[in-house]
């Protein structure tokens, strides 16, 4: 709508409030007219005759919806949003019922405030059926009561005259001039474009995830492209639609470029690094990996961190950049067999031959130990009271844990050696006191 350059806003703001007040004062003079009072006294008696219907059917469908436990979760969400919604749902019904045949029977002119009733009533039913699709609250409550509001200035014609006041409501910036319309066109826009890439986004993602021919590394990585590309492009496709220059854009980019450089260096660094691991592949969701003291597996890769789950339940968010200048430890890299040492040793009396066998056999009897790679026992050394042994063995699932198998194999030694009579050694000493009269071996001093 185009505006007189010469009317300042406040004039435009108080030209349409004058006319909003006088329309608003003939709406008020056409309600006392008979026919007027009798559809509102209409209106009145079928909100009523909802209330009732809603007490009396409303506990029925609550019962019988308990008794609908098999019923998918989309499902039972919808019986329930019918059941709150019920008595609104009732008005709508009969006032379409009760407009259709006041047309029917009298003037059209004597049902006009029931359709207007009806109407927003049913506009106020779909937008609030239509925006449970949206699952976050604050969004969902913003967009519920901005179509409402929408809604009803369509539905009473008043949205020439809400343009021009928003439209009125405006400051310029250099050559740009910024208004409330502007904004609100933004952001449904906006708001409509970031809705469609969402879902989009969500399919895509989701059969991507389901491509066995692809490695879980690059999914994450296709995954994160698709999302920046389509929340991308639906940003700058939005702003163009409602007439913002992006050449404008030079200077703000700018500045987040100095404030990428001076302030969120760590920011950048995790971004990169999650970049980088992700094309070498040199970990993948569903790894077993090792980061100092930290020991889990990869629960999932993030464009910032990398959570990592432990074997007690623990999540670890490690930023990417840790990952690409520490050490760590893959288990499962390039293949899923993890080899596993345990040192013990036994006393010189007995026979070294026997106990490496029966050292190999305990091992190989253990759940989880693989007998495709046969453990193997060999001597290290001869101790100040034993004689020391390296078993090794090998297992496949580092998943489910090595403190958990290792003890396994300690255990299964401990009864193979007490079956045998094999003894374990541990040092001993003695303790003499000074002065003690029953120490013959040493003079008593004077």
């Amino acid at each position: 709508m185009a505006t007189d350059p010469s009317i300042t806003p406040a004039e435009q703001a108080q030209d349409i409030a004058l006319s909003l007040w006088a329309q608003g004062q003939g709406v008020l003079i056409a309600l006392l007219r008979t026919w007027n009072i009798y559809q509102l006294l209409i209106i009145v008696g079928l909100i009523a005759l909802a209330h009732i219907l809603r007490a009396i059917l409303g506990p029925r469908l609550h019962d019988w919806m308990r008794t609908r436990e098999g019923w998918p979760k989309w499902r039972m969400r919808l019986a329930v949003m019918v059941h709150r919604r019920l008595r609104l749902i009732f008005f709508v019904a009969l006032g379409w019922i009760t407009f259709w045949i006041m047309q029917e029977v009298t003037w059209p002119s004597r049902s006009y405030l029931i359709g207007i009733a009806v109407s927003l009533a049913t506009a106020w039913l779909v937008i609030a059926f239509v925006t449970r699709l949206i699952a976050n609250g604050f969004v969902r409550g913003v967009v519920r009561y901005a179509g409402w509001i929408w809604a009803t200035l369509i539905i009473l014609g008043l949205t020439d005259e809400a343009q021009s006041l928003m439209d009125s409501l405006a400051v310029n910036i250099g050559e740009t001039r910024l208004s409330l319309w502007l904004l609100a066109q933004a952001a449904v826009i906006l708001g409509a474009l970031f809705f469609a890439a969402r879902l989009l986004s969500t399919t895509t993602s989701s059969r991507i995830r389901q491509n066995d021919e692809i490695s879980p590394s690059m999914q994450v990585l296709a995954v994160k492209l698709l999302q920046v590309t389509l929340y991308g492009a639906a940003f700058f496709i939005g702003l163009r639609t409602v007439g913002v220059d992006l050449t404008g854009l030079a200077f703000l980019s700018g500045a987040i470029g100095v404030g990428i450089g001076f302030g969120l260096q760590k920011v950048v660094s995790n971004l990169v690094s999650g970049v980088i691991i992700l094309l070498d592949k040199s970990i993948k969701p569903g790894d077993v990996i090792s980061l100092g003291e930290t020991f889990g597996w990869i629960n999932a890769l993030g464009a910032r961190y990398v959570s990592v789950v432990t074997r007690d339940g623990k999540e670890y968010l490690i930023p990417n950049e840790d990952l690409i200048t520490s050490q760590v430890v893959n288990w499962s890299h390039s293949n899923e067999f993890v080899r596993l040492d345990i040192h013990f040793g036994t006393a010189y009396g007995d026979d070294p031959h026997l106990v490496r066998k029966i050292a190999i056999a305990a091992a190989a009897g253990v759940p989880r130990v693989l007998s495709m790679k046969e453990p193997v026992c060999h001597i290290v050394g001869f101790g100040d009271s034993s004689v020391d042994y390296i078993l090794r063995f090998w297992i496949r699932d580092p998943t489910q844990g090595l403190t958990n198998i290792r003890g396994n194999v300690y255990l299964a030694l401990w009864d193979a050696f007490h079956d045998n009579g094999i003894s374990i050694p541990f040092p001993q000493r003695e303790v003499r006191m000074l002065n003690d009269p029953d120490d013959i071996s040493r003079p008593t001093r004077f």
